[in-house]
């Protein structure tokens, strides 16, 4: 009987080495491979062969695999039965054991094997197999009639993930490409929820505001696109774009203050909040449009998307020339500091020796969008705890406020003692303007972002 046994054990080292070659030429495409073959010397002939036809190859792999463990299964029943009689224990027996052995020596490791030595394994496996396929004549296109072609080639997406991890352990590509393709696959399992500028971020103005008034928003919120709202927030009847405004208000300059903006909007594209991110950026680009409403499946505003942000899913986080690294704190004098609007609310408070009552807010843009009530943009100001928050610039392509000016205020100015007071800039915010042609738009929620320059 020991012989049986030593057929049992070759054949499933056979079945061993089928699924390590099944699994590194399902790995291999052939672009892939001339790539690969670079760095650990010329492809094969065969293994060229082997990629021209690769479903063939893994068809009778898959055969031979199978053959070999049935027939493993098979000669072990047969010593059992030999050594333990006739009943069920032979039976039991034989199948717990080759159940626990197929699974480690032809499922886990040797696939495993085959993934991480792909180019070596194929080759070899390729080099094996082209005799083979010729001695087997037309029956490995038989075994692809039932369906075989579809399991065979390496153009699933798990397949080209595999690729391309691949690729990176060789060093052909760098690991921030390697993350950039797999955020490819990922734009179409993603919605725009997940990517758009929610509502509480956006900045809008009203169909009423002259020119002049938009003018001076986009001007003070560094946007280029605002949306133009009629009754509220959820009725978005248009998209006014900068350049639009500044051209008709150069041709027509004495109607900068009397032409309303609803008369240079362009109309707005609306999208739902649960549509994919790589379908939207099909349809983006084909109407050549750059930003987009996204509604809730209330019909009510949910918030915008543009173009950068479905590229940064891909891409990353894209800045631009107005990011520049700003120190946390920069000291302007006794009692006054410029810092970064990212400053946590608590080493604030450690700076001045202040103590501020603030909820679900964590840094100093946050505390500054809180007490306004709306998004901060440039001039913005409020006072909280006895000091001054003072909105000074604009940062990056999302057009955030970039440092916060902060100083005490003495105690016969105009705060302290923890009383808050907001205020905006001349000409722009919610209540009449303080100078000009007053309220230029509307503001709402935290800092945010939008359509950039």
């Amino acid at each position: 009987m020991g012989w049986l046994l030593a057929a049992a054990v070759a054949l499933t080292l056979l079945a061993a080495w089928c699924a390590t070659a099944e699994a590194a030429l399902a790995r291999v495409s052939r672009a892939g491979a001339k790539e690969l073959g670079r760095g650990v010397g010329e492809v094969s002939t065969p293994l060229q062969a082997a990629l021209a036809d690769v479903a063939r190859y893994l068809a009778v792999l898959l055969l031979i695999r199978i053959a070999a463990e049935l027939s493993a299964v098979v000669l072990v029943t047969a010593v059992l039965l030999h050594w333990l009689g006739p009943g069920w224990r032979a039976f039991v027996i034989a199948a717990a054991v080759m159940t626990v052995v197929i699974y480690f020596a032809t499922g886990t490791v040797p696939r495993s094997l085959g993934r991480r030595n792909t180019v070596r394994v194929a080759g070899t496996a390729a080099s094996v197999l082209v005799p083979v396929i010729r001695l087997l004549g037309p029956l490995p296109r038989l075994l692809l009639l039932p369906g075989g072609a579809a399991r065979g080639g390496p153009g699933s997406e798990e397949d080209l993930r595999g690729l391309v991890d691949l690729l990176e352990q060789r060093r052909v590509i760098q690991p921030t490409e390697r993350a950039m393709i797999h955020s490819v696959f990922e734009l179409g399992d993603t919605i725009v929820r997940e990517v758009m500028v929610p509502r509480t971020d956006m900045v809008f103005v009203e169909r009423g505001k002259t020119l002049r008034q938009a003018l001076s928003l986009a001007l003070r919120s560094g946007f280029s696109r605002i949306p133009v709202i009629g009754e509220n927030e959820d009725d978005i009847i248009g998209i006014a774009y900068l350049k639009d405004i500044v051209t008709r208000i150069y041709e027509h300059h004495q109607r900068e203050s009397v032409e309303k903006v609803e008369s240079v909007m362009r109309p707005a594209t609306f999208v739902p909040e649960s549509k994919l991110i790589d379908a939207l950026l099909r349809e983006m680009q084909a109407r050549q449009i750059h930003v987009a409403i996204v509604i809730d499946e209330y019909g009510g505003t949910a918030g915008l998307v543009t173009i950068e942000d479905i590229l940064e899913e891909i891409v990353g986080e894209i800045a631009d020339e107005y990011d520049k690294e700003q120190p946390p704190v920069e000291w302007l004098g006794e009692g006054q500091a410029r810092v970064t609007a990212r400053l946590p609310v608590e080493e604030l408070e450690e700076l001045f020796g202040v103590r501020i009552e603030a909820e679900d807010v964590e840094t100093v843009g946050g505390l500054l969008a809180q007490r306004l009530g709306r998004v901060p943009i440039a001039g913005s100001v409020t006072t909280v705890a006895g000091l001054r928050l003072t909105a000074e610039s604009l940062a990056g392509r999302r057009n955030r406020i970039g440092t916060v000016r902060v100083e005490r205020v003495t105690p016969d100015g105009d705060g302290g003692g923890g009383n808050v007071r907001g205020s905006e800039p001349a000409g722009s915010g919610r209540g009449p303007g303080a100078a000009g042609d007053g309220q230029p738009g509307t503001q709402t929620g935290a800092p945010g972002r939008q359509a950039p320059h």
